[in-house]
């Protein structure tokens, strides 16, 4: 195929261009090989143009299907990233990426950017609710899961769509959480913390990888040959094709200013490592002069568009385009079974945190004694199906085909799941109470200088006596409030980090209003990341954390208060007390002599791995069978669970690992495995523990991740609090082939 191709068809093979802009341009003219953000008419119509061009040259089409196939309206949208990993379930999120990947699959688009394997630093960033969280281990797990659930069997699978592990690398750590922005990172930290969850991806076949916006250490990512080159192609073994950023190559000259033009812009792209580049329409005429200057030869071209011509043809695409099929998508879009799933994806993302004993709701289950009750459902996010769809779907502001979202119907919000569910002789009385804030143009223009649009601002609203007393009278008059508040999406997403992290607009006015009352309230958050919260909301009868839990969200939420499922979620993030607490995350580097602040605690409000059930667990008699062994060999210990409760109890047991002395400094603790195990009320169940001693590794001031011979201590508990955890000792002996220095160390990759 590439000897058949001219020099500006195999150019064009690099190119993935707006499908909202002109189609003739993009498909004849500049030949480009992959669209972005076609409405399901656009891409009927780029797909033909496409199988009229010289070669006939199948497209590769793609979206941001994030957490569901975000915009085709009555599509399964689960909830966010960040919702699903509070599941801590793997299992679970392959079968949603394997809904998704068959939804998709049936609309025509062949390849979806997901999943995200940013870490969780600063929560003031914007696009925390598309990670899994602060964990390096659990997001390797989740991504590895989302990217079998897409790719399937193989990618000649016609369910199957390309998985893509985004932003490589060290995105997330921003400044002072502002998106995009210089990442302060080295080399080691990058393979410390945020490089393995890529390396399981790689390795996991992922066919795809997106660049971040970032630069490090003064080189942007998309010029980045060290990261690009020889960690990701030669040092993994990676075969796949990258793909930059929105107009990152454009940002080489525009915004980052490291490039004189396009021409220099193309050549440093090419020569680094990239493959697709994503919305850089001057790319085309910019490669092409760096051809004809000498900046770059053909045979740079030709290894990046071998890349490209490769995913097509692992999918088959010139035999089968994979187009549209109307057919199929009647019988699998928003279809029963996914919408099942979709619920029980929901249930499990619920995160109980605080509980006096008023949840569940006494008589909230069938069969209970007739007490005729009445709950009032409160707050701006107790009827609002955006803010609980979250960022990318329907109207968060990507898709100009689906201004109004999805459709209303197909969302359950926390009002309309209390009438679905609730007994019939309760009920359910609703007033919103408080608004978040009204939409504003950004003051900056409606455009950036690449021509694409601007997101609005958000002007935090006022308390409204009226709209507060009408939630107060509701109160007044029910057993019990139920207060729905967070964020939306204009608060949530790309370039749209926070400077704080409180509840905007007339929400806690609202909270201290309906806590005055004295009806036991119930404080569901429905946000995309966690918040600062007042003291009304921590003193609450109960409290509740539902991360953007999707279109069938509403409905968990009132089974779980009404008792009718178990609390079995658990936090993948930490909650900060106050803003200027940030970072807080609970890996944190030991040896840092300023522990506290004057005027604060360092203690997170919350911690990783916290979540209460409706019943309670005691670990005991923790035992490492495996005291000396060699770091080729196999951790094993046990440890006993008690449910001294009368609920069952789906009990998320989390090991942690502490290196007792270290040639670098390295975290305090760090979570290498965990179990789910469900036991009855009054039952006891032995937990039996595996882990290999590899996973106890390091990295060395010279970058090399190994395992160090010495004393560790096994953690086991329900999280990652010190004061919850069993502690066990065990030693890891040096191998005949390694040195007896801890230096040195037993060497991995």
């Amino acid at each position: 195929m590439l000897a058949r191709m001219t020099t500006a068809e195999k150019v064009g093979q690099l190119l993935q261009l707006n499908a909202q802009d002109d189609l003739e341009d993009i498909v004849v003219t500049r030949h480009a090989g992959s669209i972005l953000h076609a409405s399901p008419e656009r891409l009927m119509d780029a797909m033909a143009l496409a199988a009229q061009t010289r070669l006939g040259i199948p497209l590769l089409t793609a979206d941001d299907a994030i957490h569901g196939h975000s915009f085709w309206p009555g599509a399964t949208i689960f909830p966010t990233q960040l919702g699903m990993a509070a599941a801590w379930d793997a299992d679970l999120i392959e079968q949603a990426a394997r809904v998704t990947a068959v939804e998709v699959a049936a609309t025509g688009i062949h390849w979806v950017f997901s999943p995200v394997l940013c870490i969780t630093r600063d929560l003031r960033w914007g696009r925390v609710d598309e990670t899994f969280g602060e964990d390096p281990f659990l997001i390797s797990e989740f991504g590895a899961a989302m990217i079998r659930g897409y790719q399937g069997d193989g990618l000649d699978d016609p369910t199957a769509v390309l998985a893509c592990a985004k932003h490589f690398a060290g995105y997330s750590e921003t400044q002072g959480g502002r998106d995009a922005s210089e990442a302060d990172i080295s080399r080691r930290k990058l393979r410390s913390w945020f490089l393995p969850p890529f390396e399981r991806a790689a390795r996991e076949g992922c066919r795809t990888f997106m660049l971040g916006y970032q630069a490090m250490d003064g080189v942007p990512v998309t010029a980045n040959k060290w990261l690009l080159n020889d960690v990701l192609k030669q040092e993994w073994g990676f075969t796949g094709t990258l793909v930059t950023d929105w107009d990152c190559v454009g940002r080489l000259v525009r915004e980052q200013k490291v490039c004189a033009d396009d021409t220099e812009a193309a050549a440093v792209a090419v020569l680094a490592g990239n493959g697709i580049v994503m919305a850089t329409p001057g790319f085309f005429e910019g490669a092409q002069a760096a051809l004809a200057n000498g900046l770059i030869v053909e045979a740079d071209i030709d290894a990046a568009v071998r890349r490209v011509l490769r995913l097509k043809f692992e999918l088959g695409l010139f035999e089968n385009p994979r187009r549209p099929d109307p057919t199929r998508q009647a019988e699998v879009i928003g279809c029963a079974d996914h919408a099942a799933l979709n619920l029980q994806m929901a249930r499990r993302s619920l995160v109980l945190l605080n509980n006096d004993g008023t949840l569940p709701l006494d008589g909230g289950l069938a069969g209970a004694a007739p007490t005729p009750r009445t709950l009032a459902v409160v707050g701006p996010n107790a009827d609002d199906p955006d803010a609980q769809l979250g960022d990318w779907a329907g109207a968060s502001g990507q898709a100009d085909w689906m201004p109004d979202g999805h459709p209303r119907e197909t969302v359950e919000t926390v009002v309309d799941g209390f009438r679905a569910v609730a007994p019939g002789h309760w009920t359910v009385t609703h007033a919103r109470g408080a608004e978040i804030g009204a939409m504003l143009p950004h003051p900056d223009g409606l455009v950036f200088p690449d021509g694409q649009p601007r997101f609005p601002t958000l002007e935090p609203a006022s308390p409204d006596p009226f709209m507060i007393a009408e939630a107060v009278a509701a109160a007044q008059a029910a057993d019990y409030v139920i207060a729905v508040v967070g964020d939306n999406v204009a608060l949530a997403g790309e370039l749209t980090s926070t400077a704080t992290l409180e509840l905007v607009g007339a929400q806690v006015a609202l909270l201290d209003a309906l806590a005055a009352t004295g009806t036991p309230m119930i404080v569901v958050l429905v946000n995309s990341k966690p918040a600062v919260l007042p003291r009304s909301a921590l003193n609450a009868a109960a409290l509740i954390q539902a991360f953007n839990p999707g279109m069938r969200g509403g409905r968990a939420i009132a089974e779980l208060i009404l008792g009718q499922i178990e609390p079995t979620g658990r936090l993948p993030v930490s909650f900060a007390r106050h803003v200027g607490q940030q970072p807080v995350y609970y890996n944190v580097v030991r040896g840092q002599r300023g522990d506290s602040y004057a005027d604060l605690t360092l203690d997170p409000q919350f911690v990783f791995g916290e979540g209460l059930s409706y019943s309670t667990v005691e670990y005991s008699d923790l035992v490492v069978h495996t005291p000396e062994l060699r770091p080729d060999a196999t951790i094993r210990a046990q440890v006993r669970l008690t449910n001294t409760g009368d609920r069952p109890a789906l009990e998320t047991v989390q090991v942690y690992i502490n290196d007792l002395v270290t040639s670098v400094t390295w975290a305090e603790k760090e979570l290498k495995s965990y179990q789910q195990v469900l036991v009855g009320p009054g039952e006891s169940a032995m937990v039996h523990l595996e882990l290999p001693a590899s996973s106890c590794t390091l990295v060395t001031a010279d970058g090399r991740r190994v395992v160090e011979p010495g004393e560790f201590e096994l953690l086991v508990g329900p999280s990652s609090r010190t004061v919850d955890l069993l502690s066990a000792t065990f030693r890891i002996g040096v191998d005949s082939s390694a040195l007896g220095s801890r230096e040195s160390g037993v060497f991995l990759n």
